[in-house]
Formats: C-alpha cells, sequence, structure tokens
C-alpha cells in the first residue's frame, strides 16, 4: 500500500478539436514532468483493439503522484488551471466534457503503521 494518488482525467472534445487537444496535453507533459511528486503524467489516444471492447472518451491523462498534496500542488499550477480556464471552462475551449477522478489503492480499513 501507498500514499499515492492515481489520477484518471479523461476528456471529450468538441467535434473536429481532438487533435488540438491532444496538442494543448501534450504541452502539459514537459513542465509536470519536472515537479516534486510527479511520478507519471501521460497523455494517451483511445485506439480500437479487438481485445479492448470498452467505451472511452478520446483522450485520457494516466497520472500517479508520490502524495495528495503533490497532486494538489500540481493542480493549483498556473499552467495547468490555464488550461481548464481556457479549454474545458470557456465556450471557446476544446472540451466538451471533462471527467478528472483521483483515486488510491489502500483499502478502507488499512492499519498504516505510524513512524
Amino acid at each position: 500500500m501507498s500514499s499515492k494518488i492515481f489520477c484518471i482525467a479523461s476528456f471529450k472534445p468538441k467535434p473536429g478539436r481532438e487533435e488540438a487537444l491532444f496538442k494543448a496535453l501534450q504541452a502539459l507533459e514537459p513542465n509536470t514532468h519536472r515537479e516534486d511528486g510527479c511520478l507519471q503524467y501521460t497523455v494517451t489516444r483511445h485506439i480500437d483493439h479487438p481485445n479492448a471492447q470498452g467505451a472511452s472518451y478520446p483522450i485520457v491523462f494516466h497520472e500517479v503522484w508520490a502524495s495528495r498534496e503533490a497532486f494538489e500542488a500540481h493542480c493549483n499550477r498556473r499552467e495547468i488551471q490555464k488550461f481548464f480556464v481556457t479549454h474545458v471552462q470557456s465556450p471557446d475551449g476544446d472540451v466538451q466534457h471533462a471527467n478528472v477522478c483521483v483515486y488510491t489503492d489502500e483499502p478502507h480499513d488499512f492499519d498504516a503503521p505510524q513512524f
């Protein structure tokens, strides 16, 4: 078990805006990889595969953070906030819908050691 935070950020682009959105998300990767506590931060695109027939948004970020604090610091960076204002919240943005969720690998009743 760990104190890691796992984030899945899914994006449904507006029609015809998938490539622009993917590029905007890719542009966030270099600075994010430099953040303390960033263990993984990768934007991916959905592809068709016969062994994986599930439904998904076309673009998904897979993130792993060392701690809740590291994830929260990331969310509060100006670059990240600007992305959401410009691409998600703005009527002129590229995103039709975004779904950002965080997860833990600790069970509800985990008896973590006290140091």
